[in-house]
């Protein structure tokens, strides 16, 4: 198949659709606006979200709280979860994601304390709470922030 050669599905391109080209074309004269009013004239028509004046719904409704742009979003994983790996290995975020521990990491990987650890681990993560730190430690395993 060559370049020249494409070309595209039928049906799917359909040619421009020539409005206000006398009455024969099934779209003359009033090129489909109707009679009169303001989405008949040129430049006419209301902006997005206009109701004809009437205070529009974006203002009535009352705003709530508040989004923090700067935020951390961590993406978090209890210590139970790490159970999964075996006794000495070294848990790293690569590991969290392929084990799907982890589906997205944000702006990084937060370990929390929850739930028990039989197992010895070293685990490599962008923050740990001091629960969690505590139990990995108990467990015989180090925490190493990224």
């Amino acid at each position: 198949m060559k370049l020249n050669e494409l070309s595209p599905a039928v049906g799917s391109v359909t040619p421009a659709w020539r409005k206000g080209r006398g009455v024969g074309s099934g779209n003359g004269k009033t090129a489909g606006k109707g009679h009169k009013g303001q989405n008949a004239r040129s430049g006419g028509g209301v902006r997005i979200g206009f109701e004809g004046g009437q205070i529009p719904l974006y203002r009535k409704l009352p705003k709530r709280g508040f989004n923090n742009r700067f935020a951390v979003k961590y993406s978090t994983v209890n210590v139970s979860d790490l159970n999964v790996f075996a006794d000495g290995d070294v848990v790293t975020v690569e590991d969290l994601v392929q084990k799907k521990i982890v589906r997205k990491v944000n702006d990084g990987v937060k370990v929390l304390g929850r739930g028990p650890i039989e197992k010895k681990l070293t685990v490599k993560a962008h923050a740990f709470t001091a629960g969690a730190k505590e139990l990995i430690e108990q467990a015989g395993g180090k925490c190493e922030v990224i």
